[in-house]
Formats: C-alpha cells, structure tokens, sequence
C-alpha cells in the first residue's frame, strides 16, 4: 500500500494542474488542491490496488473537482501592479496570463465531465486510463475527446 508521502510527492503537480483546470482564482484553487489531498489521505486505506495508484489518485481527484465545481462561483483571477517591476515585464506577463486565461476559459466552457476527460489527456493519461477514471467506455472518452478538441480548436481560432 502506497503511503501519502509517496503520493502526494509523486502526484502533486498533477493535482495542482488538474486544480488549475478547475479553478481560475489561486485562493480558491489552493483550497481544492487541499481537499483533493485531504480526500487522497482519507481514503488510501480503501485503496485496494483493483486499478492502478495513478488512476486511483485521478479518481479521487476528478470527484473532488467534479464537487467543487458544482458549488463553487467562478472568479478571474488579476493581475496586481506590485507583481513586475517595469512596464515591459508587466504587459509580458498580461499576455501571458491572458492567453492562458483565454485558453482556460474555453476548456471551462466545456461540461464538466468533457473538461476532465480534455484535463486528464493534457496531463498524459491514456484513453484507457481515462475511462477508469470517468467511467466511461474507452470508445465514448474517444468520441468525446474527439469531438472536444475539434470544438476547441474551432473557438480557439475565433478571433
């Protein structure tokens, strides 16, 4: 049985892009990484192997987010002045954060089973993986990631 130090050390990035995936403010997404590990750590005695510790710890953490987004009201996060120094710096830093607040806001537009099967393919999981996670069939998280990103790709050339 894997302990929570393994766990969190190993899949930590991955909880906290998957959190970013769910939640636009830092606040509010640091409280979700917090319950995601908090419900990680509750339930590693029930862990019982019948799938793989990655898919497990995706699970738990697609539950955790599927909750919060379902109670949660969505916040934009900003940009303070106190962050850069220069003008340059802040407006590279603008662009940035607006580009990835644009692409973020078109997965956030997908439903929310949709949005984690385009977040868990982001994050390196197979189509298999995927649907254990989901449980969907491997051949309906196909069609739907499929069919997600040609969506994006046609909202993300709109100008």
């Amino acid at each position: 049985m894997p302990t929570y130090d393994h766990i969190a050390s190993t899949y930590g990035p991955a909880i906290e892009r998957l959190a970013r995936g769910y939640e636009l403010d830092p606040e509010r997404r640091r409280e979700l990484v917090q319950d995601v590990h908090v419900a990680l750590w509750r339930s590693l005695g029930s862990f019982d192997g019948r799938c793989s510790e990655r898919t497990w710890v995706y699970r738990v953490a697609h539950n955790v987010g599927c909750s919060h987004v379902r109670t949660a009201k969505r916040a934009v996060a900003e940009v303070t002045l106190e962050e850069h120094g220069t003008t340059a710096s802040f407006e590279a830093e603008l662009a940035r954060r607006q580009g990835v607040q644009r692409a973020l806001a078109l997965v956030h537009a997908l439903r929310p089973l949709d949005r984690q099967i385009v977040l868990s393919w982001l994050d390196g999981l197979e189509v298999a993986e995927i649907a254990d996670v989901t449980g969907l069939s491997a051949a309906n998280v196909s069609t739907r990631l499929y069919r997600a990103k040609a969506l994006l790709r046609r909202r993300g050339g709109e100008g």
